[in-house]
């Protein structure tokens, strides 16, 4: 049945952050060291520490929202929808922090771009209804939190994905594209991974060709074969 499907490509855009940015990232990159370094680290520290690095990469707002800061990642984003849509294109939006979509939310209202919003406080009926509009309607954009949106939809009307942040493990991330990406898509699809340069993101990215699955076990604290040592967790930061 794959066979029946038109190309997909994927693509990854490496966001070069500005001095500003870097230097929020790098201070909270050396303090995690610090942290993870002095003593035995729990699995709930370890998260905290490598997700406010990954936070720090998308936008420093979700560290601190007094940091003003222009978002690289959000400008890149915006810049490339304006440019879909004004070609016709229609995308679905991932990232993996709510409170990452509620900052592009911001943006999108500010330039007037319309769009809707799905995450896991959605109940059953209002996300059957909202599938049923983008699929339907002509709305540009469709912002998903990434476990909302890793199964259960059908949303051929778009023919790009973005997502925001890469994920621990990159099969969900797949799952996530392919709602877009199945039978009853006729035109080809593109999927854009943005990724922030010189951050915890690239080597993410790294790790998925070496291991598949990573924190979903070892940040769980569970007794996965896969955890990560302390070592390669250091190597991460």
């Amino acid at each position: 049945m794959l066979d029946e499907l038109p190309e997909k490509s994927e693509i990854t855009i490496t966001v070069q952050l500005s001095d500003e940015e870097m230097a929020v990232y790098e201070n909270l990159r050396r303090e995690a060291i610090a942290t993870l370094e002095n003593g035995e680290s729990t699995p709930m520290q370890t998260l905290a520490e490598l997700t406010k690095l990954r936070q720090a990469a998308c936008n420093v707002r979700l560290i601190d929202d007094k940091l003003r800061l222009e978002s690289s990642k959000l400008s890149t984003l915006l810049s490339m929808v304006n440019n879909l849509i004004g070609n016709g294109h229609r995308a679905l939006v991932f990232s993996q922090f709510t409170s990452h979509l509620a900052l592009v939310r911001e943006a999108l209202d500010a330039a007037h771009i319309e769009y809707l919003y799905l995450d896991g406080s959605c109940m059953a009926r209002e996300r059957e209804k909202l599938v049923e509009s983008f699929q339907t309607g002509t709305m540009p954009l469709f912002l998903i939190s990434l476990k909302a949106g890793g199964t259960g939809l059908n949303l051929t009307a778009a023919d790009y994905v973005f997502h925001l942040d890469p994920w621990w493990n990159p099969a969900i991330e797949d799952q996530a594209s392919d709602r877009t990406y199945r039978i009853g898509q006729t035109r080809p699809v593109t999927i854009y991974r943005l990724i922030a340069q010189q951050t915890i993101e690239e080597k993410i990215v790294r790790l998925h060709s070496t291991k598949k699955s990573l924190a979903d076990s070892l940040l769980a604290g569970t007794n996965s074969s896969h955890k990560l040592t302390k070592e390669e967790i250091l190597q991460l930061l």
